[in-house]
Formats: structure tokens, sequence, C-alpha cells
């Protein structure tokens, strides 16, 4: 009774912040609307009773505008027209990929034993742009979540212009409208392994590819880096939602409403029920309404007033964007239920619960190639939460980061918001390229997790550069700031995800049946064709005989447009009214994601406090929180540290010498190009294993860092080891790269320390290093004087 009492008083707990958080919530966009309607006043209509307009002019004004407003309708209305019929038209070419480069295909996923509707594409560079067969080539995966592939190219200044200019080969896995009968997730992880086995073949004398992957692209990539860990380079994910139940619960703005939906709407069954009335194909449209309810006010009005009032400028770049986000691809019901239950609902990608195509689980931890993960905190579909928390999850604390030679960089925006992360022309000459120019530096990092960050400089003339640098932190420093709550709010998911597995049986049961039984081919393609985003596109186009006059007039308006006067009265009190609406409807929309944030956490919350513990309590108790000391792999690291060889006696010296703080990118340069000129006395090892050897030496130079230098001498038995390690430490300390790097004293001091350890010698005469040859490729050699 008093187990009961007490889950009582805590639901009450919840449900009273719930309340609390939504009253602050709303009159904050209360207060925010109130703000804009104030600007917006203050720049278009305050001034307007301090200009004395005469009578006359004040009429020839208005007419002028009336004029306007007509020809701009028929502009806009024609816009939209074109748009139709480039949506039709891309419909009858089968919608193939909306990239701005020209491409061949080398392997098409619909003619493997398993056949998928994916397929491998190879970026045609443009005139004028040069690739190395020899360089890293790059494979970017776009996401599939009911848009068409092609966003990580949609523009000269994208992915794959970034990496096409650096000289890289670029490839391109694409997806066709059409599912293959059967189809699943894993057969689609086969066919990748096959893709990225391909691109291997065609560059056998160069590194490992790159895998770029874009928002739901970023957990695919995730997870074919974790099946083939020895095929693949570093894996770039940008808007990536891999922990789906984190977000910023907070008493303010910058809530992230879709984490909710999924438990608003009672779980995964509705997906089940939308895959069944599609005759067992799910349709994308309901996935891309769901990103267009996010933002009424731009999905119902500023972008189309954007169009109106730029109607002389703004149609070229609507239709560009228009093409691809009314491009619409479908599912196969075993597909969006593998995603709705392991991802969006289940949260289990990192978990180690989803199985592979072989039966075994993925293990985020078999990665072993550097993983950048790109987030915004201006994104509301994927924010860093859902983006950063998984590592915490996978790895557990930053000695298990470094034990395991694993190497994490974040780069985060301040703004910018989803689809920005991947078709802003500002983020690909800034944040993607410099991404693309530091990747061999990334590799060369001590194992950890790292922020990165871009400092913008201005040159000569204006001239823009970037310089970047590379923090170490503590993933136990980081977490908390980025959850607000510690995470305690993502315990309420977890009754979403109990209930949800019990509305599916239930609909499995009593329901399926029945909706299967009405569903055929037919109707599904009569609900496909009259969903409310196609009508959209086909009802304003040639297609209605209503408009035949729309293209003539629109026509005959260009022949005699003029330059409008945008600053008359008219326009002032068109673009106040804009506002007006546009505030209104951002208030809605603030006040519904309150008010749907409220609900969830008083469904959910008290759900959680009534009957989980219960079942919690059942079960063994959670491994308590230690000291990081203590973890066993630190345990097993600490008490074999007199064991190993010459590569663990090298990554224990660096380890020693190691300076903490920022590390500009000119320095890891510096450190790149003389590992090349002293190749012959660094550990001859493959990146990853080098990567963990300084990884584990990190952490007993850590904890034992006495112990660590008095058993020194015991790594190197070897006479001729010990002789190779005093002349490269020698020939680097005389090194004028080494020395413009200004060693520390404390660096200088441990030096003599491992000197006098190893056996003193006469120090060496200062000689110019060895030049290595120009031309570069990947060995262990590059990664060694991390």
């Amino acid at each position: 009774m008093d187990d009961l009492a007490a889950r009582l008083a805590r639901s009450h707990e919840i449900s009273t912040k719930a309340g609390k958080v939504l009253h602050k919530r709303m009159g904050i966009a209360q207060e925010n609307f109130r703000e804009r309607v104030r600007h917006a006043y203050d720049r278009e209509i305050a001034d307007l009773s301090t200009r004395p307009v005469a009578p006359w002019n004040l009429w020839s004004d208005w007419c002028r505008y009336g004029v306007d407003v007509i020809q701009r309708s028929i502009l806009f209305w024609d816009t939209l027209r074109q748009r139709g019929n480039a949506y039709l038209e891309h419909l009858e070419q089968g919608q193939p990929p909306v990239l701005h480069f020209d491409y061949e295909t080398l392997l098409d996923g619909r003619t493997f034993e398993r056949p998928v509707n994916y397929a491998l594409l190879r970026i045609v560079p443009p005139p004028g742009v040069q690739v190395d067969p020899k360089r890293r080539p790059y494979l970017i995966l776009d996401p599939r979540a009911g848009h068409g592939p092609g966003i990580g190219g949609f523009k000269d200044d994208s992915q794959v212009g970034v990496a096409l200019r650096a000289g890289h080969p670029v490839y391109f896995m694409i997806f066709y409208r059409e599912p293959e009968p059967g189809q699943t997730l894993l057969d689609v992880c086969v066919a990748e392994e096959r893709f990225v086995h391909r691109v291997r073949e065609l560059h056998p004398d160069s590194p490992k590819p790159v895998l770029v992957g874009n928002c739901q692209g970023g957990w695919a990539a995730m997870m074919l880096t974790a099946s083939v860990p020895d095929d693949t380079g570093p894996v770039v994910i940008n808007g990536a939602p891999m922990s789906y139940w984190g977000g910023a619960w907070q008493a303010g703005e910058g809530d992230n409403p879709m984490r909710y939906s999924g438990g608003l709407l009672g779980g995964t069954w509705l997906a089940s029920f939308a895959s069944d009335l599609g005759n067992g194909v799910f349709d994308g449209a309901w996935l891309v309404q769901n990103f267009e309810n996010l933002n009424p006010a731009n999905s119902y009005w500023d972008k189309y007033y954007n169009l109106f009032a730029n109607i002389d400028t703004e149609p070229p770049r609507f239709l560009e964007f228009e093409r691809w986000w009314g491009g619409y691809f479908l599912m196969n019901r075993e597909e969006i239920e593998w995603i709705t239950r392991n991802l969006f609902v289940g949260n289990r990608l990192w978990s180690g619960d989803t199985r592979g195509p072989g039966g075994e689980a993925f293990d985020l931890r078999a990665i072993k190639s550097p993983i950048i993960l790109f987030a915004s905190m201006g994104d509301n579909i994927t924010p860093p939460q859902q983006a950063f928390n998984w590592v915490a999850d996978v790895y557990g604390s930053t000695e298990e980061i470094k034990a395991r030679g694993q190497v994490i960089v974040g780069l985060v925006h301040q703004e910018i918001g989803h689809l920005g992360i991947f078709v802003s022309g500002k983020v690909a000459k800034k944040e993607h390229t410099q991404i693309v120019s530091v990747l061999e530096s990334i590799e060369v990092l001590p194992p950890g997790l790292y922020g990165m960050h871009i400092i913008e400089r201005k040159g000569d003339g204006g001239r823009v550069t970037y310089e970047v640098e590379f923090r170490e932190h503590r993933l136990e420093e980081i977490l908390p700031r980025l959850n607000r709550f510690q995470r305690v709010d993502e315990r309420a998911f977890e009754a979403v995800a109990a209930l949800s597995e019990f509305n599916q049986r239930a609909y499995q049961l009593f329901a399926q049946p029945l909706v299967q039984l009405l569903s055929n081919e037919r109707t599904a393609n009569l609900l496909r064709e009259f969903h409310p985003l196609r009508v959209q596109h086909w009802g304003c186009s040639d297609r209605n005989p209503w408009l035949w006059w729309l293209g003539p007039a629109a026509q005959a308006v260009k022949a005699q447009r003029q330059k409008p006067e945008s600053d008359a009265t008219p326009y002032r009190l068109e673009r106040y009214g804009s506002e007006l609406l546009s505030a209104s409807l951002d208030c809605y929309r603030a006040l519904r994601d309150a008010s749907c944030e409220a609900l969830f956490f008083q469904i959910y919350g008290s759900l959680y406090s009534l009957y989980l513990p219960a079942k919690a309590e059942a079960q063994p108790q959670a491994t308590p929180q230690v000291e990081p000391r203590e973890l066993d792999f630190v345990r097993e690291t600490l008490a074999s540290l007199d064991q190993g060889g010459y590569g663990e006696a090298f990554a224990r010296v660096m380890a020693l010498l190691a300076r903490q703080g920022d590390l500009p990118l000119s320095l890891l340069a510096t450190r790149q190009e003389v590992a090349r000129d002293y190749a012959e006395l660094l550990p001859e090892l493959p990146p990853a294993q080098w990567r963990r050897l300084r990884g584990e030496q990190e952490i007993v130079v850590r904890y034992e860092p006495e112990r660590a230098l008095a058993t020194l001498p015991d790594l190197l038995a070897d006479p001729d080891d010990r002789e190779r390690l005093l002349t490269l430490l020698d020939r680097l300390m005389q090194d004028e790269r080494v020395q413009r790097a200004e060693p520390t004293a404390e660096q200088r001091a441990m030096l003599e320390r491992i000197r006098s350890l190893l056996g003193s010698r006469p120090a060496p005469k200062r000689q110019a290093p060895r030049r290595a040859s120009s031309k570069k490729t990947e060995g262990p050699h590059d990664h060694g004087q991390a």
C-alpha cells in the first residue's frame, strides 16, 4: 500500500511539473507573438504618419499596387502550375534522383539475388574538375524518409560538389520509388555492403572510403560500417537520429516535438495500418506531411508569400527545391515497421538488440574508423541530443572510448535548421568543406572525444578563411550540458515502447486481417493519388483543363512587367499583414507543441511511475555508478602495463609527452609531415590498432603515471628497439618543426627522465630531416605520430 501511495505521489509530481512547464511555455509563446508584432509595426507602420503624401500620389500608389497584385498573382499561380508540370514530368520519368551532377550506374540492386530498389552511382566530375582515383573515395547515403534521393548533391555547393572540388572520387547510393516485393531493411544492408566492396575494388590503392550519411542515412551508414568495419573509413553522419528518445525538455523555446509523436499516436500500429491500406506498401507522403506540420507558418504561408513578394526572382529557386520536396517515395510494410519498432519508438540501434543479416547484433563498438557527428542547435527534427546521446549509451565513459581506440568528433551549428544541414550552400562552403579538408587530421588524433571548432577570419580584401581547432572533452562533462534533466525525461519513452507493443499486437490480432481483406492494388493507388500533398501538385498543372489560360496570361504579364515601388504605403501594409499572419501561425505552433508535450508527460510519465517501476524492481539492479579507475577494462589495462613491445612503448612515450589543450589544424599537419619523414623509425601498425594502443597507453599514463614511466624499459627488452626509440626521440627534438611548436619545460623534463631510464646518450647534432616522397597512401605511418 505504501508503495502504491509513493507511485501515486510520483505521478502527481510529474503532472504538476508538466503543468508548470506548459504554463511557462504558453507565456513565452504569447510574449514572442507580441514582440514580433511590435517589431513589424516599428519596421513597416510606425513612420507612415510622419510621411506626408498628397492624395493624388496616395491614389496613384494604390492603383499601381492593385495592378501589381494582379500581375504577381498571375505569375504566382503560373509558378505553381510549372511546379505541377515538373512533378508530373518527373513522375513519368520514374522519379530519377535530383542530382545536380551527371552520373553513371555501377550496380543495380534490383538485379541481385535478393533484389532491393537501391543502386550505386558514380558521380561524373563536371568540366574543369579533376579527381584523383588514388585519393580517398566518398560514398554518400541520402535519407529514405518520404522524399527521393539526391539532396546530398542537390546543387553545386553541396556535399558532392565539395568532395569533387577537393579531388576525391564520389559515389552515391540511390533508391527507386517502388520497393521490390518482400524487400527488407536487412536486404538493403546486404546490398549496401556489396556497394562498399565495389568501391573498394575500383580504388585498391586509395584509403578506405568515407561514408557520409544524411539524417536517416546516418544510422544506415553506422549500421553498414558496423557490419563491414574493415572495408570502411571515417563515418560522417549529419543530423542523424541515433538516440530517438533524446531531446531538450525545458521551460523555454527549442523543444523537439517530433519525439512525442510516436507516443501521442499510440506507437507503431499506425504505420502498419497505413501500410495495409496501401496493400502492403507504405506511402512516404505521410512522413513528408509530418515534416510539413512541424512548421505550419512556413508550410502554409511563408514560403508562398516569399514567392509572391519576390515573384520576379524567386521562381527558379522555389521550383528547384520543390522538385525534390515534391517527390514522394514508397517503402514496404516490413521496412517501415522495422524502422518504427527499432528506431523511432524502440530506440534499439545502440543497445545491441537489433540484428544484422546473419543474425548477429549490430555492435556500434565494432566501428574502427573515426566518427564525425554534425548536428545543429536549430534542428527541431534531429536535435543534438539525438545525435550525441548514443555515445554515452554505447561507450559509457571517456576511458572506454580511449581503450577501444575510437575517435569521435562533434561539430555543432548554432542555428541552421534540419534541411539546412544538407541543402544550405553556406553550410556546404563552411562546415562540409572543412570536414573534407580535415579528415586526414582527424585520423591522426589520439583516441577520445573532440569538439571541432571552425574559426572564421577575414583576410585582405575581405576574403574569408577558416581555421579548424580540435578541443578534447570528457563525455562525463558534455552530456550534462546537452541534457538539462540528465535524461530523466527519457524514462517516459519506455512506457511508450511498452504500450506500442501492446497496441501493435492488438492491431495485428483484431484489425489487420479485416484491413488487408478490404485493401487491393486499385484502392491503394487511389489513396496515394489523392493524398493531399500530391493533389496540390497535379491539381495545379496542365492536367487541370480549367487552367488553360494561365500560361498565356503569364507570358503577357511578363512582357509588360514593371518593377514595383516596394517602399510605398500599400507594400508596407502588405508586409505587415504577412508578418501578422506568420506570427499567428508560429504562436499556434508553439501553443500546440507545448500542449502536446504536456499531454505526453501527463500520460506516459504517469504510466511509467505507476506500472513500469514494478517491472524494473523484478529485474536485476543496474550496475551502480563507479569511478572510471574501477571499470573492468581500465583495471585490465593497468594490470598489463608492463607487457607489450615497441608499439606500446612508443604510444606510451607519446602519451607522456602529450600537451593538453586545443589542437590547431596547422599543428596536426606538421605532425603528419614529421611522421612521414621519420617513417622508418615508427611502429608499423594498422591505423585502428595504433589508435587502440594509444588509447590504452593514455589510460595507463592518466592513472599510473609513475608506474607507466618505471615500466617503460620492460616494453623495450630488445636493445634494437631501445636504440630505435632513442634515435627517434633525439631526431624529433632536433627537428626545426618540433622546435617551432615550442615544447614546454615539463615536456623537456619528461624527455630527460625517459632518456635516463632507457640509457643516456650524447645529444646528436641538429640535422635536416629526411624528406619523404610526396606520393601519399594510407598506411600505419600516417597515424603513428598522433
